[in-house]
């Protein structure tokens, strides 16, 4: 989303498949955009066996062996979705007394969008920075070794903020043309399986 980093109340680092996350959120701590960090995430399918202990464990883990300090990190370790992650994370902080104005999320590069489109529905009245490690598209792939699920996982993304809208789990965002004619070229090669079943593609064309 080329939203510049700034600093924020607080970190919140977005459970996923991609251990790259959490080296983004040490990164913007360690150059003091942040007093805390919050990893918020579960297991999934495509975590269960890379993350046996959760995701936000597992995040927690490594910002500790790059140098945030043990006292500066909260985990969240229930959320399932990245509305869990928005609405469970705000009760850690919550809970421990935080007061937030405004929030630097981090996710996978092509998750920005959708993380920012669900805080700004469910988080009103703080300030949504979206983050991530800055990398090409090649980069990427190569760094999580894997193209048929990173493609998978950018179409399920796309398909989301699609239809999530309507469904009041996150704010309208636009869709170019030719970003939604890419995505209906991807489901019809049959990278499909991170799609919301039983509502169609989401098509633009559909809506």
């Amino acid at each position: 989303m080329h939203h510049t980093p700034r600093p924020c109340s607080v970190i919140v680092g977005l459970g996923s498949h991609d251990l790259g996350v959490a080296d983004a959120a040490a990164r913007f701590y360690l150059r003091g955009l942040a007093p805390i960090i919050v990893f918020t995430g579960s297991t999934s399918p495509t975590t269960r066996d890379r993350m046996p202990r959760g995701e936000a464990v597992h995040y927690r883990e490594r910002a500790l062996e790059l140098g945030v300090p043990e006292s500066a990190v909260l985990v969240e370790p229930e959320a399932r979705n990245t509305g869990e992650n928005i609405r469970f994370s705000r009760a850690v902080l919550d809970e421990a007394g935080v007061d937030v104005d405004s929030v630097l999320l981090v996710s996978k590069p092509y998750e920005e969008r959708r993380a920012y489109a669900t805080a700004r529905k469910l988080w009103p009245g703080v300030d949504i920075l979206s983050a991530s490690s800055p990398m090409t598209f090649e980069e990427y792939v190569a760094s999580i070794g894997d193209d048929r699920l990173v493609i998978d996982m950018l179409v399920g993304a796309l398909q989301r903020l699609l239809l999530y809208p309507a469904q009041g789990f996150m704010i309208e965002q636009p869709v170019p043309d030719e970003v939604a004619a890419a995505y209906e070229r991807l489901v019809g090669a049959g990278f499909t399986s991170r799609l919301v079943t039983g509502q169609g593609s989401g098509s633009p064309s559909a809506r």
